[in-house]
């Protein structure tokens, strides 16, 4: 089959919606298929991302005014620098990196830009993508068109795309309507989600409580399908420097801090356990992070940002893998599927029974904790004492078998297999 996908982000950029896509379409392609990329032209580079397949053909597109101006920066940046090797990384980002004038004035322009431009800065690459997916629709002549989701502008896109009589295939993800969207948009994102709901040939997301919202907000709508976040199951070479100590019992978090994530609790019960070291790969940190890692240089420890791949090997190296839950508990955080992948238990930290606590428990792939300051110690008292006997594996499975419907080739099989039944049903 042909497959044409719109992204707004897909590599270099190295956002999960990104990794989501560059991973399914480098599954798609070595499955047969052909599959053409409509996304922007971002900039740069980003190392450490999943290596593309060279037929993977990519058609990229001004993004607009703002965001092609900040392109042009990358880019010449990126022209500046000497070539960097990828196979090893440090530690390497300060506690408190200097915050520049740049990325100040990129901060408050895309803000404001915001304002202005459904449904955040992003949107404004429409009036650039349109004629060019008129292009591509023309020239490539897919089977199938898919829209990933966020942002919203790829499902106007993917609309499009339907009403000229192409089988569209919506990755919804979440709803467009959600907390977070602005009261301006509220009704133009409705819209647009209530559009796709009725319009496309399929939607796909990536929780079943996303699926029951848009059932409870809509109605009867098109046939909904979930594939999760997955993981690669590929071997890695060596790619970092960051050493685990082990005489202790290192704790890793990879991935970014909502508001809702508070480590606060987290950080108390390690004080308490010097044996214990909190390892933390993410681009920013709550302030309460950044001071306990210089009271407790020993114990907190700050990776700050690093490529993808890097993160994925020390996923596997680590002891335990900390997960914060999301607020809504219907909700599975996508790098809790990397951690299912990596082979290490998980440490699930809720203050509520979710989703991700019933897939750990079945799965028998680490312990799920409420949180709390007296629970967390009891837990560190166990595992230290599990670590030192050697024993902190036991009682688990952590094989690569029973989480195999979680890897990329396998939700890719999922994906191919929707893919075949829209083409066999008669167009809308």
């Amino acid at each position: 089959m042909r497959f044409l996908l719109i992204a707004y982000e897909f590599p270099p950029s190295p956002s999960p919606q990104s990794l989501r896509w560059a991973y399914l379409t480098r599954e798609l392609v070595a499955r047969g298929h052909q599959v053409k990329v409509l996304t922007i032209h971002l900039g740069g580079q980003t190392p450490g991302l999943p290596e593309l397949p060279s037929a993977l053909e990519t058609h990229r597109t001004f993004a607009g005014p703002l965001r092609g101006l900040l392109a042009y920066l990358r880019d010449r940046k990126h022209a500046q620098q000497p070539p960097v090797g990828n196979t090893s990384v440090a530690a390497a980002s300060p506690l408190r990196p200097p915050r520049s004038w740049k990325q100040s004035f990129s901060e408050t322009a895309q803000n404001l830009a915001a304002r202005f431009v459904f449904p955040d800065v992003r949107g404004e690459w429409s009036p650039w993508a349109r004629p060019a997916l008129a292009r591509c629709l023309k020239e490539f002549a897919p089977d199938i068109v898919i829209s990933s989701h966020e942002p919203a502008t790829s499902l106007e896109l993917g609309l499009l795309a339907k009403a000229k009589g192409y089988r569209w295939i919506a990755d919804l993800g979440d709803p467009v309507l959600a907390p977070y969207t602005p009261p301006r948009w509220r009704d133009r994102a409705l819209r647009v989600e209530l559009e796709t709901w009725r319009k496309a040939d399929h939607l796909i997301v990536t929780h079943a409580g996303a699926e029951r919202l848009l059932k409870d907000r809509h109605g009867p709508g098109t046939r909904t399908s979930v594939i999760s976040q997955g993981f690669s199951p590929e071997a890695l070479p060596a790619l970092t420097d960051i050493p685990f100590d082990p005489r202790r019992l290192e704790l890793l978090y990879t991935g970014s801090f909502y508001q809702f994530r508070k480590p606060d609790d987290l950080v108390a019960a390690i004080a308490a356990h010097p044996g214990a070291r909190l390892n933390i790969a993410s681009v920013t940190v709550p302030e309460s992070l950044l001071r306990a890692a210089e009271t407790m240089p020993e114990q907190i420890r700050l990776l700050g940002f690093l490529p993808h791949r890097h993160i994925l090997q020390l996923q596997r190296s680590a002891d335990v893998l900390i997960n914060i839950a999301n607020d809504d508990p219907s909700q599975v955080p996508g790098k809790l599927y990397e951690y299912l992948g990596s082979g290490r238990p998980i440490l699930h930290v809720t203050r509520q029974h979710d989703t991700s606590s019933d897939l750990i428990a079945t799965l028998r792939r680490g312990w799920v904790n409420d949180g709390s300051l007296p629970s967390l110690q009891r837990w560190f008292d166990q595992a230290s004492a599990l670590k030192k006997r050697g024993e902190l594996d036991q009682g688990f499975d952590l094989g690569p078998d029973i989480v195999s419907r979680y890897s990329w080739p396998a939700l890719a099989a999922r994906l191919e297999e929707i893919s075949e039944q829209v083409v066999r049903v008669p167009a809308r």
